[in-house]
C-alpha cells in the first residue's frame, strides 16, 4: 500500500516578496482563498502568516489571523491549519549603540507571539528553534523564550510543528523534546536553503534527519528552485514535505507561480511518481496523534 505523505501549504510567509510575484496573497480574504484553493489541489495543512492589507507587509495583528482563520472554517474544506508564531523575533542593532534596536526590530514577548494561538485554537502551530542569521537581520529565539512558548501552545489544542534551520537547532529541540515540554510524537519541520542555515541538499537533509529524536515525525521543504527536488528527497527518506509561495514563487524556472494550488498540484504529482499519495486531513491526524 502506499504511504500517506502529509503536504503542508506555506500560503504567504512574511518576506518582502508581493512586488516579486503578484499572486502572493496579501489580504486576509486572499489568503483565505489561497488556503482554500491549495486544500482542493491536495494540501493536507495550510501554514498561514498575515500581512498588512495596506502595505504587504508581515502583520502581527491578531485581527487578521482570525479572519483568515474564519473564512476558512466556513467555507466546510477540510484541511487542517498551521498558525504561524515565527514574528516578533527579529533584531537589527542600532548602528549608533549595538545594544540598541536598528530599523526593522520586531522583538515580542513569548505571550505576545502566542495570543492568536490562544485565540484561534488551530491544528498546530509552528515553533522556530533559532538563533541565527536570517538574510541581513538576527532571528532570536532563545532558550527561555522557547521553553515558556511551549508551556504557553501546549495549554491549547494546537501540536507544535518544531521548525529547524541548522544542525544546532536540532539539538536543542532534541533536548527540549527529552524534558517533555512536547507532546509525543513531535513534529519536526527541516527548513532547507535559508540564509545562513542549512543548504537545500541531500546530504542536508540527511544530517538534520539523523540528528531528530527516535519516535520524531518530520517534514521538510527547499526554497526557490530546491522546492521540488526537496520535495521528492523527503518523501524517497520516508518524510512529509511543504511547498508554497512563502517558499517559492515560481512554477518553472523563469515563471512566476499562479499561485499556490499550483505549487500544490506539481508536490501532488511528484508524491504520486514515487508510488505515495498525499494524506487526507482524516490521515493526518491519525499519523500526528491530534
Amino acid at each position: 500500500m502506499s504511504r500517506p505523505v502529509i503536504l503542508t501549504c506555506a500560503l504567504t510567509g512574511g518576506a518582502d516578496s508581493v512586488h516579486a510575484n503578484p499572486a502572493v496573497p496579501v489580504t486576509p480574504e486572499q489568503i483565505a482563498n489561497e488556503g482554500i484553493a491549495a486544500a482542493k489541489a491536495g494540501a493536507t495543512i495550510v501554514h498561514i502568516h498575515v500581512r498588512d492589507p495596506k502595505t504587504g507587509k508581515a502583520s502581527l495583528e491578531l485581527a487578521h489571523y482570525r479572519e483568515v482563520v474564519e473564512r476558512i472554517r466556513a467555507s466546510k474544506v477540510e484541511v487542517l491549519i498551521n498558525l504561524t508564531t515565527g514574528p516578533g523575533a527579529r533584531f537589527t542593532p542600532s548602528d549608533v549603540d549595538p545594544v540598541g534596536f536598528g530599523p526593522g526590530t520586531v522583538m515580542m514577548s513569548p505571550e505576545f507571539r502566542v495570543q492568536h494561538v490562544q485565540e484561534l485554537q488551530p491544528d498546530i502551530c509552528s515553533l522556530d528553534i533559532a538563533t541565527m542569521n536570517f538574510g541581513e537581520y538576527a532571528f532570536v529565539n532563545t532558550p527561555p523564550h522557547l521553553r515558556r512558548m511551549a508551556e504557553l501552545i501546549a495549554k491549547t489544542r494546537a501540536k507544535p510543528e518544531i521548525e529547524v534551520f541548522d544542525l544546532g537547532h536540532v539539538r536543542l529541540a532534541a533536548e527540549l523534546v527529552s524534558k517533555g515540554l512536547f507532546k509525543a510524537p513531535p513534529l519536526f519541520q527541516l527548513c532547507l536553503g535559508i540564509p545562513w542555515g542549512a543548504p537545500a541538499t541531500t546530504e542536508g537533509m540527511i544530517a538534520m534527519k539523523n540528528l531528530l529524536p527516535p519516535d520524531a515525525l518530520w517534514a521538510a521543504f527547499g526554497i526557490s528552485r530546491f522546492q521540488f527536488p526537496m520535495v521528492a528527497q523527503a518523501v524517497i527518506l520516508g518524510g512529509h514535505a511543504r511547498v508554497g509561495l512563502e517558499d517559492n514563487l515560481y512554477i518553472d524556472r523563469g515563471k512566476l507561480a499562479s499561485g499556490n494550488a499550483v505549487l500544490v498540484e506539481r508536490a501532488v504529482q511528484i508524491i504520486q511518481s514515487l508510488g505515495e499519495h498525499p494524506a487526507t486531513p482524516d490521515e493526518a491526524r491519525k499519523i500526528l496523534g491530534i
